[in-house]
């Protein structure tokens, strides 16, 4: 398979760039698998597609303000550090993504606001740096206070401190994401009230949103692609609710990714790079809730793999036609 074969002509004016002031006034197309048809319905509409014998399941991941601004040491030029992912040990060494990269090599300093540094260390095979943090701050507590939420570049502003409550899900609880897995987006505690009283069991699991989720793949040929590894954790108490369902409705790829993961390796934690293109087969998945996603991804692709290329695509190509809202801020996709 070749990646240009998922590919879809998006005018810019559909990429959303401001979320909706009510998280559940989002439009939802329906996509239905065996007949291969949709409908356009509402978001609000969701729990009366789920029914009881279902496990609606969540990504409780939390995003946290990963970007960082700050200047190389004697130099006054401003440079970006996209914090991904914090490595084994104290706590202080991360892997970053680095703007501009072809100044920030090994042994360079970066001093940010408040007296916080950082040391490079390395570089990676994705084009990411190993980055210490040096001194004794407490990390969480300065990046809260200097860190901007990590929007993703297609939103051509600059982020705004609304942009902290919603690009968050109401459930979000576990730190660790620098995207937030946009399918929760939509819920409000009302919604998901409804959710519960529809018959649906809610449930939780966690995949800390890194490069491996929005990296775009480079290449052509999607069989040799390979993607980053993120961190992921099933619960216990999630893990027997999934073994009671009927059905188990995944809300957004991080969600199929990390309940795909468990149910080929059988570990309930830990690290996985899975990818999963058309062919693959869904052990666990039964149903799926998800944002649109951009061409040539990998969410893309997961997408393709679930609900069938052909179907998928034309479903893309009707939520153009019908100038549907696109990508994080966007509107959604279900899939049954």
């Amino acid at each position: 398979m070749q990646l240009a074969d998922f590919e879809y002509e998006l005018p810019d004016e559909l990429i959303a760039q401001e979320a909706l002031e009510d998280r559940a006034a989002s439009r939802m197309l329906v996509v239905y698998r065996e007949e291969g048809r949709w409908e356009d319905r509402q978001f609000r509409e969701l729990p009366s597609f789920l029914r009881a014998g279902d496990c609606l399941v969540l990504n409780d991941s939390k995003v946290f303000p990963a970007r960082l601004y700050g200047h190389r040491a004697s130099a006054t030029g401003r440079v970006e550090v996209l914090l991904l992912r914090s490595l084994p040990g104290d706590g202080r060494e991360w892997q970053a993504l680095v703007r501009p990269g072809r100044k920030l090599r090994s042994g360079q300093r970066i001093e940010f606001e408040g007296g916080l540094q950082a040391q490079v260390l390395a570089h990676g095979e994705f084009g990411e740096r190993t980055i210490r943090f040096l001194g004794d701050d407490d990390l969480w507590a300065a990046f809260e206070r200097i860190g901007h939420v990590p929007l993703p570049p297609y939103i051509k502003r600059a982020d705004e401190q609304a942009d902290r409550e919603r690009y968050q899900t109401v459930f979000a609880r576990d730190k660790g994401s620098v995207a937030a897995p946009t399918a929760g987006l939509h819920f409000t505690a009302e919604i998901l009230d409804a959710c519960r009283r529809a018959g649906a069991e809610i449930a939780y699991v966690t995949l800390h949103v890194g490069l491996g989720t929005f990296q775009p793949l480079h290449q052509e040929q999607i069989e040799s692609a390979k993607l980053h590894s993120e961190r992921y954790r099933i619960p216990p108490e999630t893990k027997e609710a999934i073994r009671r369902a009927q059905r188990v409705v995944a809300v957004g790829t991080t969600a199929v990714r990390t309940l795909e993961t468990e149910a080929r390796t059988g570990q309930s934690e830990g690290e996985t790079d899975i990818f999963l293109y058309p062919g693959a087969e869904f052990q666990t998945t039964g149903a799926m809730l998800t944002n649109f996603h951009l061409p040539g991804t990998s969410l893309l692709l997961l997408v393709c793999a679930f609900a069938g290329k052909e179907l998928a695509l034309n479903a893309y190509r009707h939520a153009v036609a019908e100038r549907y809202r696109f990508y994080s801020y966007g509107d959604c996709m279900l899939i049954v």
